[in-house]
Protein backbone atom coordinates (compact mmCIF):
# COMPACT_ATOMS: atom_id res chain seq x y z
CA UNK A 1 0.00 0.00 0.00
CA UNK A 2 3.34 1.97 0.32
CA UNK A 3 2.59 3.28 -3.33
CA UNK A 4 -0.57 5.25 -1.90
CA UNK A 5 1.01 7.62 -0.07
CA UNK A 6 2.98 8.36 -3.13
CA UNK A 7 -0.28 10.07 -4.28
CA UNK A 8 -1.37 14.15 -4.76
CA UNK A 9 -5.01 12.81 -3.58
CA UNK A 10 -6.68 9.62 -2.75
CA UNK A 11 -9.91 8.10 -1.56
CA UNK A 12 -12.35 7.06 1.53
CA UNK A 13 -11.21 3.35 0.25
CA UNK A 14 -7.65 3.79 0.05
CA UNK A 15 -7.58 5.86 3.34
CA UNK A 16 -9.62 2.92 5.26
CA UNK A 17 -6.56 0.78 3.43
CA UNK A 18 -3.82 2.94 4.68
CA UNK A 19 -5.33 3.11 8.18
CA UNK A 20 -5.19 -0.22 8.37
CA UNK A 21 -1.74 -0.66 7.40
CA UNK A 22 -0.58 2.23 9.43
CA UNK A 23 -2.41 0.74 12.75
CA UNK A 24 -0.28 -2.94 11.18
CA UNK A 25 2.83 -0.58 11.64
CA UNK A 26 3.43 -0.99 7.86
CA UNK A 27 3.18 2.57 6.77
CA UNK A 28 3.83 5.74 8.70
CA UNK A 29 1.89 9.34 7.99
CA UNK A 30 -0.24 11.37 9.66
CA UNK A 31 -4.19 11.94 9.71
CA UNK A 32 -4.61 16.17 9.74
CA UNK A 33 -8.63 16.96 10.03
CA UNK A 34 -9.00 20.76 8.81
CA UNK A 35 -12.45 21.51 9.72
CA UNK A 36 -14.04 23.38 12.57
CA UNK A 37 -14.08 22.01 16.36
CA UNK A 38 -17.51 22.16 16.23
CA UNK A 39 -17.36 19.56 13.02
CA UNK A 40 -15.01 17.49 14.47
CA UNK A 41 -16.71 17.12 17.94
CA UNK A 42 -19.64 15.87 15.82
CA UNK A 43 -18.13 13.36 14.31
CA UNK A 44 -14.69 12.53 13.00
CA UNK A 45 -12.80 9.65 11.26
CA UNK A 46 -11.40 7.12 13.76
CA UNK A 47 -7.38 7.67 13.87
CA UNK A 48 -7.05 11.44 13.02
CA UNK A 49 -3.92 12.56 14.89
CA UNK A 50 -4.73 16.31 14.66
CA UNK A 51 -7.18 18.72 14.46
CA UNK A 52 -5.85 21.92 12.80
CA UNK A 53 -8.95 24.32 11.16
CA UNK A 54 -8.86 26.09 8.03
CA UNK A 55 -9.90 29.26 9.99
CA UNK A 56 -6.76 29.25 11.72
CA UNK A 57 -4.72 28.65 9.02
CA UNK A 58 -2.59 31.60 9.40
CA UNK A 59 -1.54 30.57 13.12
CA UNK A 60 -0.49 26.88 12.75
CA UNK A 61 0.68 26.80 8.77
CA UNK A 62 4.44 27.81 9.08
CA UNK A 63 5.01 25.68 12.56
CA UNK A 64 3.55 22.66 11.10
CA UNK A 65 5.31 23.15 7.90
CA UNK A 66 8.33 22.97 9.90
CA UNK A 67 7.26 20.21 11.90
CA UNK A 68 6.44 18.09 8.28
CA UNK A 69 9.15 18.20 6.87
CA UNK A 70 10.04 14.92 6.32
CA UNK A 71 6.33 13.32 7.14
CA UNK A 72 3.41 11.84 4.63
CA UNK A 73 0.54 14.09 5.65
CA UNK A 74 -2.81 13.41 4.83
CA UNK A 75 -5.40 16.04 5.19
CA UNK A 76 -9.31 15.47 5.64
CA UNK A 77 -12.49 18.02 5.88
CA UNK A 78 -16.21 17.14 4.87
CA UNK A 79 -16.41 16.49 1.44
CA UNK A 80 -12.07 17.49 0.08
CA UNK A 81 -12.54 21.18 -0.64
CA UNK A 82 -11.01 22.70 1.66
CA UNK A 83 -8.04 19.38 2.80
CA UNK A 84 -7.36 19.99 -1.17
CA UNK A 85 -6.70 23.66 -0.74
CA UNK A 86 -4.36 22.90 2.03
CA UNK A 87 -2.51 20.07 0.57
CA UNK A 88 -2.11 21.66 -2.35
CA UNK A 89 -0.88 25.04 -0.47
CA UNK A 90 1.75 23.06 1.34
CA UNK A 91 2.84 20.61 -2.30
CA UNK A 92 3.08 24.70 -3.87
CA UNK A 93 5.71 25.33 -1.20
CA UNK A 94 7.96 22.31 -1.35
CA UNK A 95 6.35 19.38 1.13
CA UNK A 96 5.75 16.50 -1.49
CA UNK A 97 4.26 14.55 0.95
CA UNK A 98 1.47 16.10 1.47
CA UNK A 99 -1.87 14.20 0.15
CA UNK A 100 -5.77 15.49 -0.23
CA UNK A 101 -8.55 13.11 1.11
CA UNK A 102 -11.12 13.20 -1.70
CA UNK A 103 -14.95 13.21 -0.79
CA UNK A 104 -13.97 13.68 2.83
CA UNK A 105 -15.62 12.14 5.55
CA UNK A 106 -18.90 12.66 3.38
CA UNK A 107 -17.71 9.71 1.69
CA UNK A 108 -16.21 8.11 4.05
CA UNK A 109 -17.53 4.44 5.33
CA UNK A 110 -14.71 3.22 7.86
CA UNK A 111 -14.68 3.88 11.85
CA UNK A 112 -15.60 7.29 12.99
CA UNK A 113 -16.10 8.50 16.17
CA UNK A 114 -17.46 11.44 18.38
Amino acid sequence: MSELLEKNNICSEELVLLLKEREEGKVDFLLVDVREQMEYDAGHLKGVDLLNPTSTFQSWNEKFFADIKDKTVIFTCRTGARSGQVAQFFQQNGHTKSINHTGGIMSYAGETER
